[in-house]
Formats: structure tokens, sequence, C-alpha cells
């Protein structure tokens, strides 16, 4: 059944303090319920319709509760709710890997990326381009945020996420050498450098790029090169409703920046497209 505490409780978990206090959070749809599932996390509710099947047995210790379409809708943190919401454990990422991972393989790090839908995008993109870890700051949106588990389609099942203070404290652990590149607007034009099948990646906050004293550290500084061509001075016809004709002077130029995540899977695509060279020994 589910009581006016339980909805309570799952409601509680949009909030950030709450997902802390209680260590879970709030996955809805078939997509990123089942997903999650099968990937071993440990749920402690599922609330669903009948309509919805679960992928695999679920665990005795899970709360599995049937409810009809209306009762779903009063528990639901979206608009249109669809059939199934879990709760799950938040879980438990050891970071003593990481510092090795970049050795052979591609580490992602956020430098304090704010929005939820865009940390979500990341998730997503990353996981496509096998992406297996995400490192983040502090001041990055929460992974756990309903929006961004809802944006990440269920490839938050599928990647580790670990938080640091700062990129700082996790760059200064990796051995010597390792590549370590930053998207920044006096990097070398991406398409024409050289990239390595193993390194970090760091991309930066929505407004501000990257911080400045994770730019001191990084190794190679790359650029999406912009691809518009600018026009000055060309006279232009701009009609507004119900106004009449009228020309005026503008300067077109191409957009002043990228999303972030848009920019991001322009940058992972380029490394994959790279033929792979031997790592070194």
């Amino acid at each position: 059944m589910l009581s006016k505490s339980k909805i309570k409780f799952i409601r509680s978990l949009e909030q950030k303090k709450f997902r802390k206090k209680e260590n879970a959070f709030l996955a809805e749809g078939p997509k990123c319920v089942d997903d999650l599932l099968c990937a071993g996390f440990r749920p402690r509710m599922v609330v669903h319709t009948a309509s919805w099947e679960s992928p695999v047995s679920l665990p005795a210790t899970a709360e599995d509760i049937l409810v009809t379409d209306e009762e779903l809708r009063k528990v639901s943190l979206l608009q249109h709710p669809q059939h199934v919401l879990g709760v799950f454990d938040i879980p438990t990422v050891s970071s003593a890997s990481l510092s090795d991972a970049p050795a052979t393989e591609l580490v992602l790090a956020l430098d304090s990326v704010q929005d939820p839908g865009n940390l979500g995008t990341i998730i997503r993109t990353a996981d496509w381009f096998g992406i297996r870890n995400i490192v983040c700051t502090a001041g990055t949106a929460d992974a756990f945020n309903p929006k961004v588990v809802q944006a990440t389609m269920g490839s938050i099942a599928r990647l580790n996420i670990t938080y640091f203070d700062t990129l700082c404290d996790y760059l200064s652990t990796l051995p010597s050498g390792t590549p370590v590149y930053g998207a920044v607007l006096d990097g070398e034009n991406i398409y024409t450098s050289t990239l390595t099948p193993h390194g970090v990646i760091i991309m930066g906050n929505e407004g501000n790029g990257i911080s400045a004293p994770v730019r001191e550290m990084l190794t190679h500084r790359i650029l999406i090169p912009q691809g518009g061509n600018e026009v000055k001075g060309q006279r232009s016809k701009v009609k507004g409703e119900n106004c009449q004709l009228s020309t005026v002077n503008c300067q077109l130029s191409t957009a002043e920046s990228l999303n972030v995540s848009i920019a991001t899977a322009i940058i992972l695509s380029e490394f994959r497209r790279r033929p792979s060279p031997a790592l070194p020994s």
C-alpha cells in the first residue's frame, strides 16, 4: 500500500539534503529502473502499475508496491508518470583505483558543471563513448538528482561517478606524465592535435569554464574551433510583427560558445575517432 508516509518519503528525495540523509535516490520510468535493476543497484522500494514487469527478481528486502495510474501520479515527480518508479541505495564508489585508470583509459572530469540537464546528458554521452569513470567537483550538480537521473536514460547505471572537493585534489593523485586535456578558449585546434586513447578530459563550468588552478595543471589545451564566417557591416532587413520593413546595420558571427554537453560529445567523438596506438608499457 502506498501510504502517506511513503509518498512523503519518496517525494522528499527530490531534495539533496534528504538524498544524503537517507543515502537513497529516485529513478522513474521503465528504461531507468530496468537498467538500474539489471546493473545490480539495490532497490529499497519499487512502485509500479500492472503494466510494468520487472526484468529481474526483486530482492526480498525491496518493497514491491502495485498501484493504480492515479496513485502513481500522486508520488511521481514527472508530469507524465511512466508506469514505474524505484527508490535505490546510492552506491559507494571507491576512489582508490581512479588514479590508475587514466593510464589505460579515458576519464572524464567535470569542473563545476551545475545544470542537472547538462550533467545528465554528459553522463549519457559518456556511456555511449565507452567512458567508465566520471570525476566531479563538489560544485557539480548531484548525479543522483532526479532530473539528472532522468536525463541519463539509464546510463547512470553503467558509470562510476566520484566527487572530490576540487579537481586539483584528484589530479594531484595521478602519476607524473598522465595526459590531462582541458577544453579552453586558448587551446589548440582539437582536429589537428595529437590525442591519446588514455588520460583525463576536463570540461568546465557553463559560464566560467575550467577554474584557474585546474588550468595550471593541464598538459594539453584543446579547442573546438568555430566554423562560421563573420560578416561585418552588412545591411539587413528586419521585419517585426505588424510593423514596416526597415534596414539596419548589423554584425553577424557564430555563437559565442557551445553548450558544455554538446562540447563534451564533440570532444569524446574526436578522441574515439582516432586510431588507438599502443599504450605505454
